[in-house]
């Protein structure tokens, strides 16, 4: 079996915002999606109501970990939820999403947003919203700690996040001194995010703390039913961390303000649709 180690890994470096936002950080920089494929980019943010108000996406999707404080999501559909800490949010903006993402009254909420791309026959599939609270996602127990599965086959549960392109995104707890074996698809580019504590992770055992990001190895083929190992052990107690794998879409992409395409035309396109009120009306 495949072992995976770490390729390249950093700490996430944030910069206070101006009101209502407050701090953000990137934890997968936009500037280097070409090799994050399928994923473009992973923002961490701190914000209050008003700072992610009604907006359009189009040609990707999106999946938001709630870390902390309350989020309101709103959409021109006629959605409405509030998420709370540890709690999940797909959206497929596919070819007209209009919605916005709000902090609960005077919380300040703190998320993680994933954008992970479409390959270009999807980029115009129907709008679709998935809440995945955090006692919906089945949850397998070990000696030194637990995995929580929101999406994939993973530990023999099955996530109910139900993406339109295979992913796996999965919650790791360890105790002090613990570890786990986790086991992704050879071909999947996968990353990862440390919550808190303090682990080594990978055949080259790199230790990395709280705010702590890495890439991993992975095969590039079409043996997409073989699987690989990813080691983890935690050096501190109450250690997390969030992993992420996806299947490379290889294609030309495009990310530009709130859109994700395959060409600048296209991108033009999208703005010129929204200006024409092909996205519908604000979510309010």
């Amino acid at each position: 079996m495949f072992k995976r180690s770490v390729k390249d890994h950093w700490s996430v470096q944030y910069e206070e915002a101006g009101f209502p936002a407050i701090q953000k950080g990137w934890v997968l920089p936009v500037d280097r999606y070409a090799e994050f494929d399928p994923f473009i980019l992973m923002a961490e943010d701190w914000f209050k109501r008003g700072t992610f108000s009604d907006h359009p996406h189009r040609g990707f999707q999106t999946v938001t970990y709630v870390v902390d404080g309350r989020l309101e999501h709103i959409d021109n559909a006629g959605g409405r939820d509030i998420l709370e800490p540890g709690d999940v949010q797909y959206m497929n903006a596919g070819w007209a999403a209009r919605h916005a993402e709000e902090g609960v009254g005077d919380d300040i909420a703190h998320t993680l947003q994933l954008w992970l791309n479409l390959p270009k026959h999807l980029k115009h599939t129907e709008t679709t919203y998935q809440n995945i609270y955090s006692e919906e996602a089945p949850t397998v127990n070990f000696e030194g700690g637990s995995i929580k599965v929101f999406s994939g086959d993973i530990a023999g549960v099955q996530g109910p996040l139900q993406s339109i392109v295979p992913i796996t995104i999965s919650e790791i707890n360890l105790t002090e001194g613990a570890s786990y074996s986790l086991f992704l698809p050879e071909t999947h580019n996968a990353f990862l995010y440390v919550l808190s504590g303090e682990m080594d992770f990978g055949e080259n055992q790199v230790n990395l703390k709280k705010h702590g990001v890495a890439t991993l190895t992975y095969k590039d083929g079409d043996n997409k039913d073989n699987m690989s190992e990813l080691v983890i052990k935690a050096k501190s107690r109450r250690s997390k961390v969030l992993v992420y794998s996806g299947t490379p879409i290889k294609e030309e992409v495009v990310p530009y303000g709130p859109f994700v395409m395959n060409t600048v035309d296209e991108i033009k396109q999208a703005f010129q649709d929204f200006r024409d009120g092909k996205f519908g009306p604000p979510a309010v």
